[in-house]
């Protein structure tokens, strides 16, 4: 399976996204490779600092091993639309984090219209927790849009910034948000793993 992370937008979370998704699909009984090709080597650096120990391996985007169960690629951001559909054709499912503001919806809605609807998912990502209901209208909007979207939003906590700081998945923080913020990316990896079957 090939996961690519892909966005239109700065700072909506993309590299924490691959590296999330790359921990949640790896497991005991699978090869699962994070490839960094965004140019700010940003997966790189995260794994440098702290990578000894994952449960998958990570690796430049220009030298990828021919043998793995499941692929992870980190790209950079603002595809063009001749790239987009490039990425889409090469990959099992396209995930687009965004945020729920108005300038990173318009910029993934517009950007996502030279693509077929079943080649990507919109995935929300640094989004207030609850009390704030900015997070299910963004969901709503994008679902009356008719536009595919994980069920699943990603919580905005401050235990990722300490992960990136350690160069280690959320899961490896001592934090009492830890597994929240985890279980958010569990649930996106289960509907991934739903998705790519059908």
């Amino acid at each position: 399976m090939i996961i690519t992370v892909t966005s239109f937008k700065g700072g909506v979370g993309k590299s924490t996204t691959a590296i999330h998704l790359a921990a949640c699909l790896a497991t005991k009984r699978n090869k699962t490779v994070l490839a960094d090709g965004d140019l700010n080597r940003s997966v790189i650096n995260w794994f440098e600092r702290g990578g000894e120990g994952l449960s998958f391996s990570v690796c430049d985007g220009n030298s990828v091993p021919d043998d793995y169960d499941h692929l992870i690629i980190d790209t950079a951001a603002r595809p063009t639309d001749e790239e987009l559909v490039a990425l889409a054709e090469t990959s099992d499912l396209l995930v687009v984090p965004c945020t729920p503001t108005t300038f990173s919806l318009e910029a993934t809605i517009g950007t996502l219209a030279v693509l077929p609807s079943d080649r990507y998912k919109i995935l929300l990502t640094v989004v207030p927790p609850k009390p704030s209901r900015e997070g299910d209208k963004a969901l709503s909007a994008l679902k009356k849009a008719g536009l595919p979207v994980f069920n699943t939003m990603i919580r905005r906590f401050s235990v990722y910034l300490k992960a990136e700081n350690l160069g280690v998945p959320v899961s490896e923080v001592k934090d009492p948000k830890s597994p929240d913020a985890w279980a958010d990316y569990a649930a996106v990896g289960k509907e991934i793993a739903k998705t790519v079957r059908k």
